[in-house]
């Protein structure tokens, strides 16, 4: 099931409804949004003036709707604001138990259609009749209604795009000014400034480049003070290279995902170029972070243990800060037989756990050797994507230590590699000889995952 902006517009009653229902399509808004397996129910929580958030609901085969607030207008600002949120996948709408609210509220509507309760059953001909209709083959789609359908979807797509196009413009516009008035005043009001062009990106249908660029000052404040200026220009740079790669090629799915929104599941799953990976895993680690537009990523990062497919995979999912932490499915270190569908890109990493079975028992504990020297893995995945922010690496045998002023590194055993590491190297780690490394190399700094030591696996944060 699947609804778009448009619907989203002509269902409103009146303007000021489809004013008030942009300002609630924000995920700080909403809490236990969810939505049923087969994508028809969709339902959530909304902030309002009370104590209690509203309760909305809507069904998206034929757009029923009900909220608990008490606005005379049918739908309300709320209703139109979840169904914003879906039409715009602004928050995932992950599969979950329908809730009991949700329930009554569909068996009213069901009552309601069948007729009131006790009225006289439907004569014999009439029920013959529904019965000879339901096994008639389906009529014939008139031939106008499908063309009109394609070119209104043409038209949107149009639209969509030009507007994504006039906030690319409004982007490099502003990374120009950034440079021209001194990447140090950038720094010093890097926050206040790529706030402002989010919202221009996000007006513009560019969501996902917006929510890069929103996070852009923590990955600068992260870095020491001496590497800020270096960092900012090579994101700035990186944005110009995706805004002139989208611009190129608007319609390519990899760049497009990068820019404006991703796939849904379940077009990458019915995707027949998407590929397909059967293999042993190990769950090197899971990053939970919040995020500045109110969401909180949970990245799931796997090894893939067996020679063939790529080494690493990303299970990325999202969910509202206000619903508080959830749990996860994965523990640092287990390993299991899955079947995984990755997002179609030059270099998979993204993807979809399809499958999950026991561990093989007879698989070695070593990880794979890495591919080849650190400095190829560092630059080839820049070859194809020059705009990447993280790059999985395997590291060779070597030593993680702290230097004088407390900076700690990795050093690669041989003497041909040193790469810093970000934040700092407490516990376990601290001075340690590995024999290999799992790490994301951000440009900048080496973050590790995980670890195998002569005594055995040591997750990164130890």
């Amino acid at each position: 099931m699947a609804i778009d902006l448009k619907a989203v517009e002509q269902l409103a009653t009146d303007q000021s409804s489809l004013k008030a229902a942009a300002g609630l399509a924000k995920p700080a808004k909403w809490s236990g949004v969810g939505g049923s397996e087969d994508g028809a129910l969709i339902w959530g929580e909304c902030a309002g003036s009370g104590a209690n958030p509203y309760r909305v609901m809507a069904d998206l085969r034929d757009l029923g709707n009900k909220c608990t607030c008490p606005s005379r207008k049918f739908p309300c600002k709320h209703v139109l604001g979840l169904l914003w949120l879906n039409a715009e996948s602004i928050v995932p709408f992950a599969p979950a138990a329908t809730p009991a609210w949700v329930s009554d509220w569909l068996g009213r509507r069901r009552g309601t259609s069948a007729g009131k309760p006790g009225s006289p059953a439907a004569p014999a001909g009439e029920k013959d009749l529904r019965a000879a209709r339901a096994t008639e083959p389906e009529a014939i789609e008139d031939p106008k209604d499908a063309a009109r359908r394609e070119a209104q979807a043409a038209k949107r797509n149009e639209e969509t795009e030009r507007a994504i196009l006039d906030a690319l413009d409004a982007l490099e516009q502003w990374i120009g000014d950034q440079l021209r008035l001194g990447l140090s005043g950038f720094i010093d009001d890097a926050t206040a400034r790529c706030r402002r062009i989010a919202a221009r990106l996000v007006d513009g249908k560019a969501a996902v480049l917006a929510g890069r660029i929103d996070e852009l000052p923590a990955r600068l404040l992260a870095l020491a003070a001496g590497d800020r200026p270096r960092g900012a220009a090579v994101e700035l740079g990186k944005l110009v290279l995706l805004a002139r790669a989208f611009r190129a090629t608007p319609r390519d799915a990899e760049i497009r995902r990068a820019v404006a929104t991703s796939e849904t599941r379940e077009t990458v799953l019915a995707d027949p170029q998407a590929p397909r990976v059967n293999g042993h895993w190990e769950v090197l680690a899971e990053q939970v972070q919040t995020r500045r537009d109110g969401l909180v990523s949970q990245t799931t990062w796997l090894l893939n243990l067996t020679a063939h497919g790529p080494r690493f995979a990303m299970l990325l999912d999202f969910f509202p800060a206000s619903a508080g932490r959830r749990g996860s499915v994965f523990t640092p270190g287990e390993r299991f037989q899955a079947e995984l569908v990755f997002y179609p890109s030059q270099q998979p990493l993204r993807a979809l756990l399809v499958r999950r079975d026991a561990a093989d028992e007879t698989l070695t504990d070593e990880w794979p050797a890495p591919d080849g020297p650190i400095s190829d893995a560092l630059t080839r995945p820049l070859l194809t994507e020059p705009w990447t922010i993280d790059i999985p690496l395997l590291l060779p045998r070597g030593r993680i230590a702290r230097d004088e002023s407390g900076h700690a590194w990795w050093r690669a055993a041989d003497d041909t590699a040193t790469l810093p590491i970000a934040g700092s190297v407490e516990g376990l780690l601290a001075g340690t000889e590995v024999t290999g490394a799992a790490a994301i190399w951000s440009g900048n700094r080496l973050t590790i995952l995980a670890a195998q030591t002569p005594w055995g696996r040591i997750a990164g944060h130890d």
